[in-house]
Order: C-alpha cells, then structure tokens, then sequence
C-alpha cells in the first residue's frame, strides 16, 4: 500500500510539472507582478497604520500609567519607525524590480562561472559554481542595504534615545554577520544541493532529515558559539532574583540548567528575557536592561510568562508548524525542479533545467521569488497562531498569582521601549506576532480560570479562588 502511495504522489506531481511547465506563463513578469501587489498591500496597511499616531491621548487602560511626556514620545518615535519602514519597502522593491528587469541573475551565473574559469575551476563543478554565484548574489542584494541599516542605528534610533552602539560595533556586527553567513550558510547550501542531486525525484524526506537537523545543530552551537560573538552571557549574581527565579523553575520542574544574564545595553536599551535549550536543558537569559528597569517581582513574573510557552509546549508547536510548512514548500519544489519555462522566463539557458549536473540552486532561488508573495499569507496565520500563544502564557502567569506584577513589567516595558499603544487592526494582524498591551490587560482582567496550577511544593490558587476565600471571611 506504502508503494502505491508513493507511485501515486509520483504520478500526480509528474502530472503537475508538465502542466506548468509551458512557455504560455511568464513566469518572471508572474513574480514581478506578484510583487508588486504584495508591496502595494504593505504600503496600504502602513499607511492605515500613520494616523494612530496622531491620536492625541493613550487608551482609557493606561491612562494612569503613561504620562503625557512618555505617550508623544511614544507616539514620535513610532511614527519615524513606520515611515522608515515604508521607505525602506519601497526601496527594496525597486531594488528587487531593478535586479530582475537587469537579468542580475542570469548574468551574475554567467559572471562567476567566468570568474572560475580564470582561475582555473571548471563551471562544471556545479557545486562549487552554484556556491559562488549565490554569494555574489547575497553580496549584490544586501550591500544596498547597509545604509539603510546605518541609518537606522544612528540617526532614527539615536535621535529617540535608544542606541548604544558605536560605529565601529556596528562595522564589526557587519562584517561578524557575513562572515558566519558564509561559514554556516555556504556549507548548508552544499549539503541541500548534494542531498538532492543524490536522492533525485525522492529528495524531499532527506532533505528535511538534514534540515530539522541543522535546525537542533544550531540550538546548541548559537547559544555556546555564535551568541557570544555579539553579546557577553555572564551567570545571575546570587540575590533575590536569582533564588526566586530558581525556585520558580524548580517549582514547575522547568529544567533549568544555567541562568544568564546579557549586556543587551550594550548595544540598546530595549528590554527582553527568553529561555532556549534541548528539552531536558533549558538556559533562561535576562536582559540587564529588563534587571534595571524592574523590580524583583516583575522580572519574575516575565519570566513566569515565558515559563508558560515551555509549559504548553509552544515552541515545539510553532517548530512542527514551520516545518510542514518547508514540508509543503519543498514539495512544490519538487514539481517545478525540472521547470524549463521558470529558467527561460528569467533569462537562463532552459537546458538547465534537465541538465545532468543540474545547477539545482537556480530553479530553487528562481522558484523562491515565485513563491515569495505566499508568504503574506502565510504571515497573517503564523501571527495570528503566535497571539493565541501569547495570551496562553499570560493566563499561565495569571495562574501563577502573577496579573498584577505581569501587568506593571509590561507596562514598564511597553514606555521604555515607547511603543505606541495604538494600532489599527489590519496593520496589527499583519505586523504583531504579539497582541498589543491594551488587549493584553484587558485579557488578563477577564480571565476566568477555574484550575488550578500544581506546583511542586506550593500550591496557587486561581483568582476566582481568592475571591471566593475572601468572601467565606
């Protein structure tokens, strides 16, 4: 049954690849069109999203918490970010336009097999051609951006305060950042392009074999390796926190291994905390700027919020979603590997496609951009999956007896990072993978949990259970 399964998926992709495969779709003028659309739609929702900032007061909810100075601050501050944003959407746009309309792919193949033969590397080494093409593609794409990147460093998020980096950090984050890109992503890219020329029409199994392994491969190098490159981890001093933080790990049986503290102010003063680690060895980090600007108990109850995503199991969850969805991609792939029209349309030779080395990495990036506008969709799903989690593991936190320190630490977090708390809905369910602060008050006011939580060797009780006590007395 298993081989008539696997003869009938083989069939109807086979089906598939010849019905796409014809010079009637214009593949390129397809993606170009595509994309357009795509930026049209995001310039729309940022535009929607513009007058929020011209409101002249917070929501009823924070009223009492935000001052006047702090919200046109807030407000400010996030009207330049969104008009940023826009303008870099814009750019990158004409820039991709301007690569495709140039024939920047085709000609950049034909450029670095050149490059090789010169050096006495044969383009048929198609291995070693798709590596070097791929990085002159990387470098002729991205370098454009680096302005804008500089810009926003030192001239948008200097002029509100937030930047702590120098110049020279930034150049060495730069040039850090490519250089692992090549260490990491060339051979990455060697092993994906080799796994498929091996398993031929059966790729997709083995490829994502390899991947989720790169992907548990990484959780364990970032952390002990890559991490360090940027910011300095130093264990939590013993204290308060510390001991509280401790117990409640030990309390939930979170497998806390090491507690970290990082100089996130090294760079800016923005606040964050987040735990990785393999499922029997959890790591929790701190940002120093969080430690500053909170007390005690609010730093635990973030954290009490972040235990919460371990307790139900979300990373795994949105790990499994993201990886049926390579699973979906790769299988598209799949019917357009061989894809004759997709190479032509975009300027290379179509005998490509069938050639024997096949240069894989071609019809996989040219089948990327064709995919590319999907992603919104994709996007508006994935954040809309996020925020249910969100609101999850604040409910957790409530459970834990944590609402009011949770609601003080977000509150705190939402000034100091002077975010605007208003947000027009479309632009929200597009941008937020988080629900914004308003409706997370306004969640954890109207929880209603009946259970509650069994803690090793301490017992929480729920709200309503509280309540229902004060009432007996």
């Amino acid at each position: 049954m298993t081989n008539s399964l696997v003869s009938a998926i083989d069939g109807v992709i086979t089906y598939l690849a010849k019905l796409v495969d014809t010079p009637k779709i214009n593949y390129r003028e397809l993606m170009i069109l595509s994309t357009w659309i795509q930026t049209a739609f995001e310039v729309y929702i940022l535009r929607r999203q513009l007058p929020c900032y011209e409101r002249p007061l917070p929501p009823p909810a924070l009223k009492q918490h935000v001052s006047k100075e702090t919200f046109t601050k807030a407000q400010s501050y996030s009207k330049d970010k969104t008009r940023f944003a826009l303008l870099k959407l814009i750019f990158d746009q004409f820039l991709g336009w301007g690569l495709i309309k140039l024939g920047a792919y085709a000609g950049l193949w034909n450029f670095t097999g050149g490059l090789l033969s010169k050096i006495g590397i044969s383009p048929n080494r198609v291995t070693t051609h798709s590596l070097a093409w791929m990085t002159a593609l990387t470098l002729i794409s991205s370098f454009p951006g680096l302005p804008w990147s500089y810009y926003q460093t030192f001239v948008l998020e200097q002029k509100h305060g937030f930047n702590k980096s120098t110049v020279k950090l930034w150049v060495m984050d730069t040039i850090k950042t490519y250089a692992l890109a090549a260490v990491i992503g060339l051979p990455v890219l060697a092993g994906f392009l080799r796994i498929i020329d091996w398993a031929g029409k059966s790729f997709v199994p083995w490829l994502m074999v390899f991947l989720i392994g790169i992907q548990l491969t990484l959780q364990i190098v970032y952390p002990t390796f890559i991490q360090p490159l940027f910011n300095k981890l130093e264990p939590l001093p013993q204290g308060e926190l510390r001991t509280k933080v401790e117990e409640l790990a030990g309390q939930l049986g979170f497998p806390l291994k090491h507690l970290y503290v990082i100089d996130g102010s090294k760079r800016s003063s923005h606040s964050n905390a987040y735990f990785y680690g393999l499922p029997w060895s959890k790591h929790i980090v701190i940002y120093d700027t969080l430690i500053k600007d909170s007390t005690v108990d609010e730093v635990v109850a973030v954290l009490g919020h972040e235990l919460g995503h371990w307790y139900y199991a979300h990373p795994t969850k949105l790990l499994l979603v993201t990886q049926l969805h390579l699973l979906l991609t790769l299988t598209i792939f799949s019917i357009f590997i061989n894809n004759k029209s997709l190479y032509a349309s975009f300027g290379f030779d179509p005998s490509l496609a069938v050639a024997i080395p096949q240069p894989i990495c071609i019809g996989f990036m040219l089948f990327q951009l064709v995919l590319e506008p999907t992603d919104a969709f994709v996007k508006f799903l994935l954040n809309a999956e996020t925020r249910r989690m969100e609101y999850q593991a604040d409910e957790f936190a409530v459970q834990l007896d944590k609402k009011s320190d949770l609601s003080s630490a977000l509150i705190k977090l939402h000034i100091t990072n002077l975010s605007s708390p208003h947000n027009d809905w479309l632009y929200s369910m597009y941008h937020h993978s988080h629900p914004t602060l308003p409706e997370r008050l306004n969640a954890m006011d109207n929880y209603k949990g009946e259970k509650r939580l069994e803690l090793k060797g301490k017992e929480t009780k729920t709200e309503t259970e509280r309540e229902e006590g004060k009432k007996d007395l």
